[in-house]
């Protein structure tokens, strides 16, 4: 059944293969599960009861609110379909709600530190320019780490000044990237030795290979150690901090949306905390009635 469901979503629904795999993994988790707890593996007599022993335990077993419900989301798909195909008559998932979490607040990183990585003594030297190279990616274009390891080297128009990015539900995108971008990637190529099986991709390690995620994240988090004393230094705070720096400099949130690939506004709508508390200063610097020494008798 699950082999069936993961070849649906990616064949048909044309799903990301970093998407299929969380979803295998997923799956794979409560499948174990299942075995272990009900001796069986018929995901037909799978009821609540058994969704929310699976529930206890990963809270048992110290995994995150936003794991777990990642979790139940692929459990809901995946019966979502063995109902559509007729396998079961209702899915267990039914009135099961996610855990509600408050979300850790993502702060992003000033203009005035990515400014300085570009000035940075003691830069690690194994493979630097390459590093240097994804994180200036990253933060030029708002791509999410997956995107930029998966990046088709046909999808990067040097004539255009613009890449085409594959995200996620397989929806694509065009971003535009600058001159010095596209001089750097220029640069690249002309030490970009890939290997038959990876010439796909863009990026390739040192030894030709496509990049891996771990590569991509050890490169961000080691560079921005040498500028911030922030303890977030993953792809995804570049991102966010791409989507808040172009919007504190009058973009559009409906063309940054764009830009980021969100399907609705709301997603975007998390990056204007930044800018409110721009508002907020600019507010207490310059409006009247927020000057603390303000004589309100005269």
């Amino acid at each position: 059944m699950i082999e069936r469901f993961l070849e649906y979503i990616e064949v048909e629904k044309r799903y990301s293969p970093h998407t299929v795999t969380s979803y295998r993994k997923d799956l794979s988790d409560f499948s174990v599960f299942l075995l272990k707890t009900e001796a069986h593996h018929d995901f037909t007599k799978v009821d609540k009861k058994v969704i929310r022993n699976f529930m206890t335990e990963l809270s048992a077993s110290k995994i995150s609110k936003r794991s777990i419900n990642r979790k139940l989301s692929s459990l809901r798909s995946f019966f979502l379909f063995l109902l559509k195909v007729g396998d079961v008559k209702v899915s267990p998932l039914e009135n099961i709600q996610s855990l509600k979490f408050y979300a850790e607040k993502q702060i992003p990183f000033s203009e005035e530190e990515m400014s300085d990585l570009k000035s940075i003594e003691g830069k690690p030297k194994d493979g630097s320019f390459l590093k240097e190279l994804i994180i200036e990616t990253l933060y030029q274009t708002g791509m999410r780490k997956a995107e930029l390891t998966s990046l088709l080297f046909n999808n990067v128009d040097f004539s255009k000044k613009e890449i085409k990015v594959i995200g996620k539900g397989n929806k694509s995108r065009i971003i535009p990237i600058s001159e010095k971008l596209i001089q750097s990637f220029e640069d690249y190529l002309t030490k970009r030795k890939p290997l038959e099986a990876s010439e796909m991709y863009f990026f390739v390690s040192k030894k030709g290979e496509k990049l891996n995620d771990k590569f991509v994240y050890s490169a961000v988090n080691s560079y921005l150690s040498l500028v911030t004393s922030k303890t977030k230094r993953s792809p995804h705070i570049l991102r966010h901090s791409f989507a808040t720096h172009v919007l504190e400099n009058g973009a559009e949130i409906s063309k940054v949306k764009k830009l980021m690939g969100h399907s609705s506004l709301a997603s975007t709508q998390v990056y204007t905390t930044a800018n409110i508390e721009q508002l907020k200063k600019v507010f207490n610097n310059a409006h009247p009635r927020a000057q603390k020494n303000l004589d309100y008798e005269n």
